[in-house]
């Protein structure tokens, strides 16, 4: 039972959270190339904790590893907080969601870094169109065999994850009729998507290692897949959220994910499990989260019937009904029924846009929301190793 009581210290589902934020100037509203000043005011405080993307206008920030939803809600806080404080000190904000309304790729400067003048090199213009933001959930899991045999059932879920995260609507000035138009840009990616099946987690180290043999790629770390075995640090990493614009969105989605997570090993525990679905069917029920978002329906493969988004993803809120309160996260995954009532930010991105009509309306609202019941100060004092601490591009 330890390994599922955040009260044990040998809990072993703890939470991670990564988050890629825009950097706007709060007059023209459009991205700019702030990075390198915020990271030399931040490194210091925040050492491994702030890093840069692909983009300038990216900045990235990933919490210490967390036992709660609580702890990774205090973490992004203050992550926020102390981003918007740096930003600030150069006239600058910064924006919670997929994609910018209305900036344009080609005008975006990349990183001076070795490693990203590789990605460039090799993606070409699929990587200079990457102008895209996302939230990444890392969880803990035991082993990493019990990590495959994890994911391979969560795959389910990803699409939910999905519709209830939405936040890009917008593309380079246009309403792009998607609400995760971000999905489609990073589809231009290899190795994104929901991943195939694996029996086990060493036919997934052979995948890996043929691909690195044949110079596919140098590491683990060059597959991007929505949900994937980190490389290095024995998690598993849940990849195809939209960046969350409110801090109560973002510590929903962590506490749903790992609600999710614990809920199928206890089922394991039992010698129960939850029917595993190929990705042909899985791929059906994501191309409706990304057009449709909430407004859409998703498949119930188990039914074979298509059911309203926001009749279906109750029934995910049930699912794990058991389990949130021993993991102390019931009102964060409470909040999902607040999503589903009022919209995610694609949605209200989208009500901003149709009773003003300037996105650079939506601009101000994104800022808004983006550092909402936010503290927007420095920390005192530099912080533990993140989850992700280091790394290179995601």
């Amino acid at each position: 039972m330890s390994v599922v009581d955040p009260e044990s210290k040998d809990f072993a589902f703890t939470l991670g959270v990564e988050e890629e934020y825009q950097i706007v100037d709060p007059t023209t509203r459009e991205l700019n190339s702030y990075v390198s000043q915020i990271l030399d005011g931040g490194k210091l405080l925040l050492r491994e904790q702030l890093k840069p993307e692909l983009m300038q206008s990216v900045v990235e920030v990933g919490t210490c590893v967390c036992r709660t939803a609580d702890e990774a809600a205090a973490e992004i806080r203050r992550l926020r907080g102390a981003i918007a404080a740096l930003a600030r000190k150069h006239n600058a904000e910064i924006v919670a969601a997929g994609t910018h309304p209305f900036s344009s790729w080609h005008q975006q400067e990349i990183y001076p870094h070795e490693r990203y003048y590789g990605v460039l090199k090799e993606m070409q213009d699929a990587a200079r169109r990457l102008l895209i933001f996302g939230m990444h959930v890392h969880v803990g899991v035991p082993d990493m065999e019990t990590g495959m045999k994890l994911q391979n059932v969560a795959r389910y879920f990803l699409p939910h994850l999905l519709a209830l995260s939405t936040s890009s609507p917008f593309w380079m000035g246009r309403n792009t009729g998607f609400k995760s138009y971000r999905s489609l840009i990073f589809s231009n990616f290899p190795r994104t998507g929901i991943p195939g099946f694996f029996a086990s987690h060493s036919e997934f180290e052979r995948y890996v290692a043929l691909l690195v043999k044949t110079g596919c790629i140098d590491n683990g770390k060059k597959i991007w897949w929505d949900i994937r075995p980190h490389p290095f640090f024995g998690t598993i990493e849940v990849r195809i959220c939209d960046m969350a614009t409110r801090v109560e969105e973002a510590t929903a989605l962590a506490a749903l994910i790992q609600a999710i997570f614990v809920k199928l090993y206890r089922l394991f525990e039992k010698n129960l499990t939850f029917r595993v679905y190929p990705t042909v069917l899985l791929d059906e029920n994501k191309w409706r989260a990304v057009r449709y978002g909430l407004d859409g329906e998703i498949i119930d493969f188990g039914k074979e019937l298509a059911v309203p988004a926001r009749t279906l993803l109750p029934e995910l809120l049930e699912f794990v009904d058991d389990v949130v309160d021993m993991l102390g996260s019931r009102a964060a995954v409470s909040y999902v029924e607040r999503i589903l009532e009022e919209g995610t930010s694609a949605d209200r991105q989208l009500r901003v846009y149709e009773r003003t009509g300037d996105l650079k309306a939506v601009v101000d609202h994104l800022m808004a929301e983006t550092v909402a019941g936010v503290e927007v100060a420095l920390p005192d004092w530099p912080q533990a190793v993140p989850v992700e601490a280091g790394a290179e591009l995601k």
